[in-house]
């Protein structure tokens, strides 16, 4: 199980937010993120938005804490990364 978080460094909606992703399934990441108790509506195309005071839990419950741009090269990597598509 590889399941990765970054630092709680995004804002939004008054809070601080992380991302939580698999680099091996999203079958993978759905189990964790239920056992963390992070709703279904936080998923979004390839990982969770997890508030700032769920990041120790997250870690603790094994979640591996990586930076910002290590989880999303591993993403990419792992060919799981989704991207917004383009505007038209």
């Amino acid at each position: 199980m590889t399941v990765l978080i970054d630092p709680p460094i995004w804002p939004g909606h008054g809070r601080m937010w992380s991302h939580l992703v698999s680099d091996v399934s999203y079958e993978e990441l759905h189990t964790f993120a239920e056992a963390l108790g992070i709703p279904p509506r936080a998923f979004d195309r390839d990982h969770y938005d997890v508030p700032s005071e769920v990041y120790d839990r997250a870690v603790a419950l094994g979640a591996e804490p990586v930076s910002g741009k290590e989880l999303v090269t591993r993403l990419i990597a792992a060919g799981l990364r989704r991207r917004k598509p383009p505007r038209t």
